[in-house]
């Protein structure tokens, strides 16, 4: 159904006039980016989990038939494939973000295909061994990272039970690979992820080298071994590169990690309900466009601070330019002083600005938007936005940000 509205959209922006098709366009980048996102978490419900089990039949059985090798070759591209392109389709979706370039996806595809093939590898040796062991510890690295992540307070979904499913199934990522869920920095997490990662995978390997069966020989489970190592060396290479050289905000090695989350999590499978209330919060009559974009990062509300601070505006530029600010050229000091002696639509929201909880800010930040591709196609003039103010009767302002 998502795949038939998508190709729906794509027609329409292309046989449309210049400024529905505008709109159609923008509809379609975000059905695209909700899509791939979903295929992401199909990709790690299913494919993870047969991948280490048919690599753990290789093992054990010490044969590895043709048609097992292919299959058990297409989950892994698919899985390191689905992360790259769900990034590239997130950035296009996204005014606030610059493309990113088909080297970059490459890069980050062979970055996230070698890790996982690293981390798979280790998790069929050990569980060719240590069949109970292995499901104590997927287990408790599931539980370690879902806490991790809902200590991280995301604020993806509109109610607090939502979230908590959206973190578990995070947390199923994170048995396998990185997965940024958070805005701001991300240098340290990611550091302490792969850290845990890499001791992880030495100790697994190390424990089926020692326990191994007899019908492997010490130079085979020494060539399994360094297969392991290099392959989860060449994906931190590969991450570096990414990095370093081919991300599309410019080189980060050296300076903040700060990237808005590239990454997030709609739903899947079992959790269907939980799917469509992420992604579509209230359904409106068949002539209600509803505008299904994917989903935000957006900071807790903490303290009684309505601005927000220095660092999140560094960390985060607006994703929406309603107007632009009339100090930044004289040309566009012209326009907006122009515009303002126009009457046009008005924004008002009853409530003060960073005032109110995150998952309600989703649900606005998700009307907004609707709301102004609405209203671009029926006004000239660019609508207005006011927040009610606890010292006035109304607050303009110039732009607003995914957290509101």
């Amino acid at each position: 159904m998502r795949y038939i509205h998508t190709l729906y959209l794509g027609a329409q922006s292309r046989w449309q006039s210049s400024r529905p098709r505008r709109h159609f366009h923008w509809r379609l980048m975000f059905e695209s980016a909700d899509i791939t996102m979903l295929r992401l978490l199909e990709a790690f419900l299913k494919s993870a989990p047969q991948l280490v089990l048919q690599l753990s039949i290789m093992i054990h059985g010490n044969n590895v038939l043709p048609l097992q090798g292919l299959s058990a070759s297409a989950s892994l591209v698919s899985l390191a494939w689905m992360i790259a392109s769900y990034q590239k389709v997130l950035r296009d979706s996204r005014d606030d973000k610059l493309n990113m370039s088909y080297k970059a996806v490459i890069a980050q595809m062979l970055w996230h295909f070698f890790t996982i093939g690293a981390r798979t590898v280790a998790f069929a040796l050990f569980a060719s061994v240590f069949q109970l062991y292995f499901g104590i510890f997927i287990v408790s690295h599931w539980c370690v990272m879902t806490f991790w992540i809902i200590q991280g307070e995301t604020d993806f979904c509109m109610s607090k039970w939502e979230e908590i499913i959206y973190n578990m199934v995070v947390g199923i990522i994170y048995i396998f690979c990185w997965f940024n869920v958070k805005e701001g920095p991300s240098r340290f997490r990611m550091t302490v992820y792969y850290s845990v990662t890499l001791a992880e995978n030495v100790a697994l390997t190390a424990a089926w080298y020692t326990y191994r069966g007899p019908h492997t020989s010490d130079s085979s489970a020494l060539v399994v071994v360094c297969l392991v190592a290099c392959s989860f060396a060449l994906g931190t290479f590969f991450m570096l590169v990414y990095y370093c050289w081919l991300h599309p905000d410019g080189p980060v090695i050296g300076s903040q990690w700060g990237t808005c989350v590239d990454e997030g999590v709609v739903g899947a499978g079992g959790v269907a309900g939980v799917i469509d209330a992420c992604l579509t919060p209230s359904q409106g009559s068949q002539t209600d466009m509803v505008i299904t974009s994917p989903p935000r990062t957006l900071p807790r509300t903490k303290g009684d601070s309505g601005e927000p601070t220095p660092g999140d505006r560094d960390s985060c530029l607006p994703v929406f330019q309603v107007r632009p600010s009339p100090a930044s050229s004289p040309a566009l000091l012209h326009r907006s002083s122009s515009a303002s002696r126009q009457e046009g639509p008005v924004i008002r929201i009853d409530l003060p600005r960073k005032r109110y909880p995150a998952w309600d800010a989703h649900f606005i930040d998700r009307r907004l938007r609707k709301t102004i591709l609405i209203l671009e196609t029926t006004s000239a003039v660019s609508p207005r936005i006011q927040y009610r103010s606890s010292l006035m009767g109304s607050k303009e302002v110039l732009e607003y940000e995914t957290t509101v």
